[in-house]
């Protein structure tokens, strides 16, 4: 380990744990000389280096059991990690003989063959009152609605499941659907991707959907994790005429006694502009609002089109999209950090400290089509949103931030509000000690708070939250902010990182 290598860990150890940016800088340069002089300190400054261990789950959805995450995706991919950093892969695909469900092909042959596929989209794992796992699995033709949504059951989280059969089915052309009308796929959901949960009065429900006729949200029997009778497909919550969304997941917070509804836009290709979006209500079951107070029942492409997203972009709170924060001169390491189309989250709140972590899969600019799962930490902004830091999870606490600690050189990064391929390039921006933002924007900033700040950039004020973050792409603890505006756009600022 080099000298410089050294004070990068010390800077970690001191600042992202919220201690003293000055005494952080002067144990990093004590740090330096000892790493010269004495390989069991450099040891011991190397152990504190976050370690980061990647899986591929697309489509995580998340449960904790005991110590241990566990998320579970698409294909019957699962993970486990003790701490959101370094994850192991359980299994990767469906085959016979997998350890999550065995006899998957045989078992579930019915929903195989109604779907169309030899495989299983998204699925979802809760634990019911009777100790057992219930697995919510889908399966889906992929170039129609044509659909299954099933459960399993296991005693174990890790499995083997066994299949207790089909929930509800979708894509039954000209045939009577499961509301008692014909099928229309415009106006009826494609039953996938399923979120199980408990409200704050502990009613189980179920929220699914995808494209076609929206989202729609159902109470479920716990004692039995069906459905209650004569529900149909539910309630719808938003989506109409093919409309590129997808992926609901449910969060409640006891801070703000709201409930979180997160969703995914746009293709999941790398191409697809996926991007992750929010929306807020006091009730599991709507209505939804946006930031702007536009309610989501009107989140829908126009009569007659089909995956209309000019009409669908103006919804929700974009909370993150396709970003490349590529470094700049004078940073230690020259890989910079960047997605494409991360989507399809769920979400952990730690009922011990508050934490709350957004989980989800991403592409890569320039790299295809593989994927694997981040973690990043969520603040909640002065209205009541929550924020996604700008770079994963690497075990940091928000701490107050001094006013005189917040100023210096960002990259900035404004995700907008549209669905796009396109990958927002980070520009340069100043905050400066007197209150001015200079450089690529224009504006003022100030501190509101603890862990808050308000930036008022051409015109438009955002709401944001601070948290000093490891920066993988300069392998050292910066400063960083997410805020919002009131339009339900996304900016981020990471500190600039030169030693």
């Amino acid at each position: 380990m080099t000298a410089l290598m050294a004070v990068c860990l010390l800077a970690f150890m001191g600042a992202c744990s919220g201690g003293n940016e000055g005494n952080a800088k002067t144990q990093a340069q004590n740090g330096s000389q000892a790493a010269d002089n004495s390989t069991n300190k450099t040891e011991a400054i190397a152990a504190q280096e976050p370690i980061f261990a990647d899986a591929s789950v697309h489509d995580p959805s998340i449960i904790k059991v005991g110590g241990t995450f566990y998320v579970f995706g698409s294909h019957l991919a699962v993970a486990k990690s003790n701490d959101l950093m370094s994850w192991e892969q359980l299994n990767t695909n469906v085959y016979e003989g997998n350890p999550i469900i065995p006899d998957a092909l045989t078992e579930m042959s019915e929903g195989l063959a109604w779907a169309e596929t030899d495989t299983f989209w998204a699925g979802d794992v809760i634990q019911l009152p009777d100790g057992k796992f219930y697995m919510y699995y889908s399966m889906c033709k992929g170039d129609s609605p044509r659909s299954v949504l099933g459960y399993a059951v296991a005693d174990q989280v890790e499995g083997p499941y066994k299949d207790k059969g089909i929930i509800l089915k979708s894509g039954m052309w000209n045939e009577i659907s499961e509301d008692g009308t014909v099928y229309d796929a415009t106006v009826h959901p494609n039953v996938v991707d399923p979120h199980v949960f408990y409200d704050k009065e502990g009613i189980l429900w179920m929220v699914y959907g995808s494209y076609s006729g929206g989202i729609f949200i159902m109470k479920m029997n716990p004692e039995t994790g069906l459905p209650y009778p004569d529900q149909g497909y539910g309630k719808k919550l938003l989506g109409n005429n093919h409309s590129r969304i997808e992926a609901p997941y449910m969060m409640y917070s006891k801070e703000t006694d709201y409930y979180y509804l997160f969703l995914s836009y746009g293709g999941l290709g790398s191409d697809g502009g996926y991007n992750i979006r929010v929306a807020r209500s006091k009730n599991p079951d709507g209505p939804f609002l946006d930031s702007e107070g536009k309610d989501m029942i009107d989140a829908f492409g126009a009569y007659g089109t089909l995956f209309d997203d000019l009409s669908i972009a103006p919804y929700g709170v974009k909370l993150m999209g396709n970003f490349q924060m590529n470094n700049v001169d004078g940073e230690i390491a020259n890989i910079g950090t960047g997605y494409a189309s991360p989507g399809h989250n769920s979400t952990y709140v730690d009922p011990d400290t508050g934490k709350m972590f957004l989980i989800f899969h991403t592409r890569f600019p320039g790299r295809g089509e593989g994927h694997e799962v981040r973690v990043h930490q969520m603040l909640m902004n002065s209205e009541g949103w929550p924020v996604a830091a700008p770079h994963r999870y690497a075990g940091e606490t928000a701490e107050s931030v001094p006013a005189e600690q917040i100023a210096g050189e960002y990259k900035f990064v404004n995700h907008g509000k549209d669905i796009t391929a396109e990958v927002k390039q980070a520009s340069l921006i100043k905050l400066g000690e007197d209150g001015k933002i200079s450089g690529s924007a224009s504006g003022v900033w100030k501190s509101t708070g603890d862990i808050t700040l308000d930036l008022t950039i051409d015109g438009t004020v955002y709401h944001g939250s601070l948290l000093r973050g490891w920066n993988e792409g300069t392998l050292s603890c910066v400063m960083t902010f997410s805020a919002l505006s009131d339009e339900g756009v996304a900016i981020w600022g990471s500190h600039v990182s030169k030693e």
